[in-house]
């Protein structure tokens, strides 16, 4: 008689301290014991490590039953039912349908579970059922675990977030890869300015940046299972889980999926109201208002030109009369022009009017409206511009502070060294000799903090704050205006029909504010 032994040993099995004997090593001797004390021939030994019961692509597992179904030998030895199997339905597929059918004799020796024994199958089913509610009982367990730690803010995931690791120290905390973090920024940026998602990932891939699940496998991480066909290339759609990624701006949002049931590796979403959201449990690569300025700009639904870029009001502009948003188109001449979306989508059959208007007359327009709304509402006087400073200059703000606050000890300490002469702790001699060397320490430091206090008064801050506002000045002409100041003020810009005898259209913006 031909038998193949099968063991296997789960992840939670050792978490939970099983006992030596459930060990793989374990499960071996004893299986090979029981199998030579009968006098059977061993096919092969079979083993599956950091496997869960309920998982039916376990490798081994299925290139016993392949053997199996070729019957190349004629019984499976177990330790336990369980480690054969956790889940009913494979009891039932398995044990009790397609073995007796392929002529494979079923044991488990802890279990006393025996196909060749009449009588045996409602013992197996027990068992079956017994396997599978702990199945069912440890994945409720694991799942309320997971859920307070991400009401608690703790990191759960496998892997970190592109743009942050692991913290050594704290498995459940991320902190910032300041290498990965720089091309996040970077993204924002190139948003911001107008740049849409495929071009965004065209420019990452010209400068030879390795996506993230490239990088991730890069930095150590056990994630070639993410790598798709294209190894190392950026693409629109990460390019979009990046900008909408609110972890960025410093929020641990986890629970945006979860498994169908525990049987299974299928994943579903789960509705936005109900995902977990901490503030403040880690660092932000991305400020808050960046991050609202760039999803307000998604929420435009705009498209990129062939060039890779937005135009300046691309989901802004919106008919007067049906609400539909203006869709570009351009003439012979190359000049371009907005119309109205529902007009042009219609067919024959119009159901509204063209509301054409020429695109660069209109961005002028707009553009001057923008400019004159920025100098209404805000004045370069109400800036509190500072200058950088520089790390000389920061050094010596520091010194500066560290010898005031030596020399307020130091005279703490010679009204001390008085009232111990006072008190008879110091004679005479004593006295003298230590107050003329907290004198002269104090004379130096003295001398060092006039110097100090002459080279910050010579430091040119008069002149890099000029700078700085002729800077802001310069900025503030808004030539050209940039797209991300229209998202930020504008909620909308409607047009409305020329008027055909007198050729007047009017354009009215709507502000933000």
């Amino acid at each position: 008689m031909l038998c193949a032994i099968y063991t296997r040993l789960s992840k939670e099995d050792e978490e939970k301290h099983q006992p030596e004997s459930e060990s793989i090593q374990n499960q071996k001797s004893l299986l090979i014991n029981y199998a030579v004390e009968r006098g059977w021939d061993i096919y092969q030994i079979y083993c599956d490590e950091d496997y869960s019961g309920a998982d039916s692509q376990r490798p081994d597992f299925n290139r016993m039953l392949k053997a199996a179904k070729e019957k190349k030998f004629q019984i499976v030895l177990c330790k336990s039912q369980s480690r054969f199997t956790r889940d009913m339905e494979l009891v039932e597929k398995y044990i009790h349908n397609l073995f007796p059918i392929w002529g494979i004799r079923f044991i488990a020796l802890a279990d006393n579970a025996d196909t060749e024994v009449k009588g045996n199958k409602k013992a197996r089913q027990i068992n079956g059922l017994v396997n599978e509610w702990y199945l069912e009982d440890l994945s409720e367990n694991v799942r309320m675990v997971f859920d307070m730690k991400r009401r608690e803010g703790k990191y759960i995931g496998s892997f970190p977030v592109y743009g942050y690791q692991k913290d050594p120290d704290d498995r459940n905390k991320l902190i910032i890869d300041p290498e990965a973090a720089e091309v996040v920024r970077q993204i924002f940026q190139w948003s911001l300015e107008g740049h849409g998602k495929q071009h965004i990932a065209a420019m990452l891939n010209d400068l030879g940046l390795p996506n993230p699940a490239k990088y991730k496998v890069e930095h150590g991480c056990d994630c070639r299972h993410l790598l798709g066909k294209d190894q190392c290339y950026w693409n629109k759609v990460t390019i979009s889980r990046i900008l909408r990624n609110e972890m960025y701006a410093g929020v641990m949002v986890q629970g945006r999926t979860k498994k169908v049931s525990y049987k299974s590796k299928l994943q579903t979403d789960v509705p936005k109201d109900q995902w977990y959201r901490v503030e403040g449990t880690h660092e932000a690569i991305i400020d808050k208002e960046t991050f609202q300025a760039v999803q307000q700009q998604l929420a435009l639904h705009t498209k990129s030109s062939g060039l890779g870029e937005v135009f300046p009001l691309a989901g802004l502009v919106k008919c007067k009369d049906c609400g539909s948003t203006m869709s570009k188109a351009s003439n012979k001449q190359g000049r371009y022009y907005l119309r109205c979306q529902l007009y042009v989508n219609s067919g024959k059959k119009r159901r509204c009017t063209r509301h054409g208007v020429r695109l660069d007359r209109l961005i002028d327009l707009v553009s001057a409206r923008v400019r004159q709304y920025v100098q209404t509402y805000y004045s370069l006087d109400d800036l509190d511009i500072q200058p950088r400073q520089d790390s000389h200059l920061a050094a010596m703000q520091q010194e500066r502070k560290t010898l005031v606050a030596q020399l307020e000890k130091r005279s703490a300490a010679l009204k001390s060294l008085y009232l111990d002469k006072v008190s008879g702790l110091l004679d005479e001699g004593q006295f003298v000799e230590l107050n003329r060397s907290f004198l002269e320490e104090k004379r130096r430091m003295d001398q060092r903090l006039a110097q100090l206090d002459q080279e910050l008064s010579a430091e040119a801050e008069p002149k890099e704050r000029d700078a700085l506002m002729d800077r802001a000045r310069e900025l503030l002409k808004l030539d050209p205006v940039p797209r991300e100041l229209y998202v930020s003020l504008i909620e909308r810009i409607e047009i409305g029909e020329a008027d055909p005898d007198t050729g007047r259209q009017d354009v009215d913006i709507h502000w933000r504010f």
